[in-house]
């Protein structure tokens, strides 16, 4: 069996000195991480460990991949989980039409003599289908987003550990791909379960909370230039006072944006309360959070302050 390794790209890193670089590499990108944010996925950078991002939805753990790939020039590759997720939607697969068509002509050309050799020639690297795992590791170096593990079944959980403890995928009938320079690995977790700790020691860890209002003012702010600071501050202290009414999914930057956007979209230089009801589907996204912010008083929620 054979061992193939994947080059790096040399200073696919950007040369990046220390956590303050990355955090402003980072805000270059619109992306704002606080003090710790950054120093932990500079350590997942030059320590070649996985950052394991958990917290609510909507906090910015897959912003943070898309905004590292851009900063390292690295390629970014998602692998995104779900239940029932199997090894080879992960890894591999073979593409069986083409291997089919390949054996047709094959015979068409009378060339079915050596049926060994026929044999082989069907399980060549032209016909493998490389998915999200098997792609970080060839196309190196790289980011490897691992989206909502939590979502993934354990036997997944385990399989995925395996992987990332020395970075290898075999394949029986072409050898063993390693990547020289290990892929940066983002897993995110929405804990809607709880991740086995075998993974977790496995990675840096960092909990992310939702920002404080002076960086949600500065994100709406970097992200949305057209939107007046007097409506990004009362969109984001409305969605801050949003987020302690224990609603079934309370609203993340994202949505935050979106409301601001959609604000912008109609005009609004400030949070108007009966504008800010009629828009609420930009934050919102079910009917029962919907029905308790309008059953409450507007003004409470969407007055200025």
């Amino acid at each position: 069996m054979s061992e193939t390794t994947v080059r790096p790209v040399p200073g696919a890193d950007g040369g990046i000195g220390g956590p303050d670089e990355l955090a402003a590499a980072l805000e270059g990108t619109g992306y704002l991480p606080d003090e710790g944010l950054a120093t932990a996925a500079y350590l997942a950078l030059v320590m070649h460990r996985p950052l394991f991002l958990e917290g609510e939805a909507g906090v910015g753990k897959t912003a943070l991949a898309r905004a590292l790939a851009e900063v390292t020039g690295r390629p970014l590759y998602r692998l995104q989980c779900y239940e029932g997720l199997e090894a080879s939607q992960a890894l591999y697969d073979w593409d069986f039409g083409r291997q089919l068509l390949h054996l047709r002509a094959a015979e068409a050309a009378h060339a079915t003599g050596d049926t060994e050799q026929l044999e082989a020639s069907l399980y060549d690297r032209r016909f493998l289908l490389a998915r999200p795992l098997l792609q970080a590791l060839e196309d190196s170096p790289s980011v490897l987003l691992v989206d909502e593990v939590d979502r993934a079944d354990d036997e997944f959980e385990a399989f995925l550990l395996e992987v990332l403890s020395d970075f290898t995928i075999s394949i029986p009938e072409l050898g063993t791909i390693r990547a020289t320079t290990p892929p940066l690995v983002v897993l995110t977790s929405n804990r809607t379960r709880e991740v086995h700790d075998a993974l977790k020691r496995r990675c840096l860890y960092h909990w992310l909370q939702h920002p404080d209002f002076d960086r949600e003012v500065a994100i709406l702010r970097r992200r949305l230039p057209d939107v007046t600071d007097r409506l990004a501050r009362e969109v984001a202290r409305a969605t801050a006072k949003l987020r302690t009414l224990d609603l079934l999914k309370p609203p993340g930057v994202a949505e935050a944006m979106d409301w601001a956007t959609a604000l912008h979209t109609l005009g609004a230089r400030d949070l108007d309360p009966d504008v800010a009801a009629r828009t609420l589907g930009a934050v919102l996204k079910y009917r029962e959070d919907t029905d308790r912010v309008h059953a409450m008083a507007r003004g409470a929620l969407f007055g200025g302050g």
